[in-house]
């Protein structure tokens, strides 16, 4: 069995839209060595966390690129709600964080080497990570599903560590190139947006769908920026705090705050339900307003179940379907972003140094305001 942190390379993706990023087998037979043109320190901070609400900086060596692998100057990380959870109670579900590990999957930084099969002009390129490496063989890497792969090496999931540090080596085919047009944190932030690229795409939202997006957290907010985008024509997020309902409202949406008027009452039927909250009862009444031949997609993660409302699944022959992160999706974000069709710099209302770390991670609970904090670790 290969180690946990020995170096892959994948072998392909199978089929998928025509966005799918081919995954190359680099040949690593003609260049010995990985290509640097520049200096890189022996060693670097990170930021590593050994047990609940214990995050320490530390001193680690700065990883050299395997095959087919580029080295990644990090300089923006998002903040993610998988990261809070991790902090705050050292597991998720299935996934316990037994040994110390680094957070943070929610990167971009600049190409500062590029290891054996990788071509050197790659070297000064600006890059968002994809955080997840497939094996590239298995049943569902070859179908185009590569998120499904049962041996996903994804960051920031126990046992893999993450970028909340200096430096980060990975796959050159998920090292995806940004254009100068996009600041460093949006393209940190790409990687949330393939969230709503992958959840609208399930939805296989399309010009006149009326969509509901219930929860205006980060996704959520990414979710109406893109539903609108693909072409619904009326977006309705709902939330109970006031100031994420006023960033819905300012891509466009309507808002509704659910603690005022219950949703039930909203006379809104949606033909889309983008479930984003993670709250069982809010998605049981969710699914119950969506009409005849609806798509319902579950993305926002709290409970193991939900109550779902069979009479209405069966009576109006809804679709229901779950959402697992993403594949084939950083090319349409990049085009969404460049294009000005969606606007991450909105969800960026904090913005930390490494040392900080811990902040980053704790101010959700301490500010109404916080959206999403932005680490830079070069800082």
């Amino acid at each position: 069995m290969r180690k946990p942190g020995a170096p892959r390379r994948p072998a392909g993706l199978g089929t998928g839209p025509r966005d799918t990023p081919p995954l190359s087998t680099p040949p690593g037979s003609r260049e010995p060595a990985m290509t640097v043109t520049s200096a890189i320190p022996a060693t670097m901070r990170a930021a590593v966390l050994h047990g609940p609400e214990q995050l320490r900086i530390e001193e680690r060596p700065v990883p050299t690129p395997g095959p087919g692998e580029v080295l990644v100057r990090v300089e923006a990380v998002g903040t993610c709600g998988s990261d809070v959870h991790y902090y705050r109670h050292g597991r998720i579900g299935d996934f316990v964080v037994r040994a110390p590990l680094v957070l943070g999957h929610e990167a971009a930084g600049t190409v500062v080497a590029a290891g054996p099969g990788v071509e050197a002009e790659r070297i000064g390129r600006r890059v968002s990570i994809e955080p997840g490496t497939p094996c590239g063989s298995c049943a569902e890497c070859r179908a185009g599903r590569y998120n499904l792969c049962l041996d996903m090496r994804f960051l920031a999931t126990p046992p893999i560590d993450g970028a909340f540090c200096a430096y980060l080596a990975v796959h050159q085919d998920f090292a995806h190139e940004v254009p100068d047009s996009l600041t460093i944190e949006e393209a940190a932030l790409l990687e949330p947006l393939s969230v709503a690229v992958w959840a609208c795409r399930k939805a296989r939202v399309a010009p006149g769908d009326r969509v509901l997006i219930t929860g205006a957290g980060p996704i959520g907010l990414v979710a109406a920026q893109t539903a609108q985008a693909f072409g619904a024509r009326e977006v309705l997020v709902t939330d109970v705090v006031p100031h994420r309902l006023a960033l819905a409202r300012a891509t466009g949406a309507t808002v509704l705050d659910v603690s005022d008027i219950p949703l039930s009452q909203a006379e809104f039927t949606p033909s889309v339900l983008l479930e984003c909250s993670g709250v069982p009862a809010v998605s049981g009444e969710a699914i119950r307003t969506v009409g005849r031949a609806g798509r319902v997609v579950l993305i926002g993660m709290g409970g193991d179940e939900v109550p779902l409302p069979v009479s209405r699944v069966q009576h109006h022959e809804l679709e229901v379907t779950g959402t697992f992160r993403y594949a084939h999706t950083w090319p349409t974000a990049i085009a969404l972003v460049q294009s000005g069709a969606v606007r991450l710099d909105s969800l960026v209302s904090h913005s930390y140094g490494l040392a900080e770390a811990e902040d980053a991670l704790a101010v959700a609970t301490r500010d109404a305001t916080a959206v999403k904090a932005v680490i830079h670790p070069q800082r």
